[in-house]
């Protein structure tokens, strides 16, 4: 899960945007080594933890020596085991996606090059550890690095096993939901962009490398212990994945994860995050990123692998079509804007208002003209959680009357009806777009002066001070800031501000870079934090990455700091149903364990839910086209699967047009094929 980008910023993707500008590139801290033995080693020691032995562990339950006593008397299976071909199981119902509609569209040219700008230069080039998860990641890893098989993006038919699947790196497998195992085999053909074949080796080390504390990464160094507990290797392309319970999207668990090459990391080691901070590492994927067009603070660009091995795959021929895209740093929204009328980038979202409507209107002359053209999108999906984090561990915020009377002071109604002119909904929990796994009826605190006040009275507060700020009677005055790291969003911030006045409440705007504020946010520095987690396309709902208590203290009771629990949230009741939920395989309890935990999370308004944007909208130069069908039911951007190109005669067209002064016929955009607000 990673957080989502401004719906007004560019196309730099979910979570916030790094910058690492005028960095010298980082030397190796030590010398050229070789971890053949180390990983070998744990190859053959490393132990299958059970889930709950694991999470009893990690909230101090059972102590470190207990845990060596199970390990001791032999109480856990081996997590890794090799076998030869002729111990794979015999009568597997294999699956190869290969009976769904091809993706993108026939009419799709290869060529040209998209230019698209970056508000902040990304911090590094890794693709896990610290500042990795910054909004050019995307671009490198999970929009472009291929999974072993996805999720159909055209459709969210739900089966025994989760959603349709088409291949990637993986051209079949196979479910054993008794054993709950799920076979896989890897296309032969696969290969890193630097020629080296994918098999099954780089399958096993990238359970290392994401359970390694060498990439600094506490989420994955669990998520691939708790989601995989079992790997056996049958031969250089067939292997499975032993999983810990018979999950409704028991497919999703086993086949939507990229690889990370063994040979690029022979020297894995303490000093990976330097060793590797500006090391682009061989991909599967469609782009690479050259030395050469990594300018430091400025421009970065993909390069089209004119190589790549999925190039006339059936889901991939018609995608991945740029052969260039070039993003450049501009870190002022309104200066991109200006860069974007110049022809100079080749888009500009247009999801708010203030764009849409005021700064770049359909009677605009590019409009008009037929230079320039919108495009609407409504589509299907588990929603952005736009919204106010609350770091209940502050002063004061460690209060629910708190938290509850600034739900009932945030003005979220006017915020959809000023600043969004009503395009937006009301985000009513933090888990809407998940079908049958959103709760039904649960509806959010409409914002209620008089239920705010009764809420800070029960704190404590119960007089105005000069100002109409509520005091208490240590005179400590209702004040808190509200940080954001988006900028042009900032008008929503003050819309909350001054409606929030109304219930004696002071909210100090603070509007932060996205690197900044994202550092703040995962340091847990805040008071309120506005920003978006982007949600997968997921069967069902998460909830212990963000309000288990694991991911808030550490066992001696220290802030757990780089996780996804930005809210320090801690509830022994929620606990216990997250683990619940995890270990759950019948989708029915798991709704009705979702839906309570909807309910305490209202009750306890860690989180108070914001808006829903159910369309992508944005503007392009005639060049850029579209498949006519729309860019994929579960897009979250318009490039998500890659289905756009550059048509370069239209483009020498549309030139010549505007040097002449010719008009060419206006055109507009929408697909509302999957708008579920009708």
């Amino acid at each position: 899960m990673t957080l989502h980008k401004s719906i007004i910023l560019p196309l730099t993707a979910l979570l916030a945007v790094f910058s690492g500008c005028g960095k010298k590139e980082a030397e190796p801290q030590e010398a050229a080594r070789d971890n053949t033995a180390e990983i070998q080693a744990y190859y053959e020691t490393k132990l299958s933890i059970p889930p709950d032995v694991l999470e009893a562990y990690e909230a101090g339950k059972i102590s470190e020596e207990e845990l060596d006593k199970m390990k001791a008397e032999g109480k856990f299976d081996h997590y890794f085991s090799f076998k030869t071909i002729d111990e794979l199981p015999q009568g597997l119902n294999w699956e190869d996606g290969m009976d769904l509609p091809e993706l993108g569209d026939d009419n799709a040219k290869k060529g040209g090059t998209w230019y698209y700008y970056l508000q902040d230069f990304p911090r590094t080039l890794r693709t896990v550890g610290p500042d990795a998860n910054g909004g050019f990641r995307p671009f490198i890893n999970e929009d472009v690095d291929m999974w072993l098989a996805y999720p159909y993006p055209e459709s969210r038919e739900v089966t025994q096993n989760g959603f349709r699947y088409y291949p990637g790196l993986a051209d079949r497998w196979a479910v054993d939901k008794a054993n709950k195992t799920v076979y896989i085999h890897l296309n032969p053909d696969a290969r890193w962009s630097d020629g080296e074949e994918v098999t099954t080796e780089d399958v096993a080390f990238t359970l290392f490398f994401m359970q390694s504390k060498y990439i600094q990464a506490p989420w994955y160094n669990n998520a691939y212990q708790r989601y995989i507990i079992g790997l056996t290797v049958y031969d250089d392309y067939t292997f499975s994945f032993k999983l810990p319970e018979d999950k409704p999207d028991i497919l999703a668990r086993a086949l939507e994860h990229t690889l990370y090459p063994r040979h690029f990391y022979k020297e894995l080691g303490e000093d990976y995050v330097e060793r590797y901070q500006w090391k682009f590492k061989p991909t599967t994927g469609a782009y690479v990123v050259l030395d050469k067009d990594v300018k430091k603070g400025s421009v970065i660009s993909l390069t089209r692998n004119k190589d790549w091995w999925a190039k006339d795959q059936k889901f991939f021929k018609n995608r991945f079509n740029f052969d260039k895209v070039r993003f450049t740093v501009v870190r002022d929204p309104s200066k991109a804007f200006e860069m974007f009328k110049k022809g100079e980038l080749d888009d500009y979202l247009m999801n708010t208002p203030e764009y849409n409507y005021d700064k770049f209107p359909d009677d605009n002359e590019l409009i008009q003209k037929g230079y320039v053209h919108k495009a609407t999108f409504y589509n299907d999906r588990p929603r952005p959680t736009y919204g106010m984090n609350i770091n209940t561990v502050q002063p004061l915020l460690d209060n629910a009357d708190i938290r509850r009377g600034i739900a009932y002071a945030s003005n979220w109604d006017l915020v959809i009806e000023k600043f969004f002119r009503n395009d937006a909904v009301r985000m009513r929990t933090s888990a809407d777009g998940f079908g049958e796994f959103t709760h039904p009826t649960l509806q959010p605190y409409p914002f209620d002066v008089e239920k705010a006040l009764e809420c800070f009275a029960k704190a404590g507060f119960t007089q105005r001070g000069p100002d109409g700020i509520l005091v208490n009677a240590k005179g400590q005055r209702l004040s808190f800031t509200l940080t954001t790291g988006y900028a042009t969003l900032k008008s929503i911030m003050e819309i909350l501000q001054q409606e929030a006045i109304k219930a004696g409440l002071d909210l100090r705007v603070e509007v932060l870079d996205q690197t900044a504020a994202w550092k703040k946010f995962q340091e847990k520095k805040h008071d309120i934090a506005f920003f978006a987690l982007n949600v997968g396309v997921e069967v069902y709902p998460r909830y212990w990455e963000m309000w288990h208590t694991v991911n808030a203290y550490n066992n001696d009771g220290s802030i757990k700091t780089q996780t996804n629990n930005t809210c320090s949230y801690s509830n022994p009741e929620m606990d216990k149903l997250i683990e619940q939920y995890r270990a759950s395989s019948n989708a029915e309890e798991m709704k009705q364990l979702a839906f309570r935990m909807e309910e305490i999370l209202h009750e306890d308004s860690p989180f108070i839910p914001g808006f829903v944007l159910p369309f992508i909208r944005q503007a392009s130069w005639r060049w850029i086209r579209y498949p006519e069908h729309g860019v994929g039911m579960t897009a979250g951007t318009y490039d998500e699967f890659w289905m756009r190109w550059v048509d370069e005669d239209i483009k020498k067209e549309t030139k010549e047009a505007m040097q002449s002064g010719e008009t060419l016929p206006p055109e507009s955009f929408i697909w509302d094929q999957y708008n579920a607000y009708k």
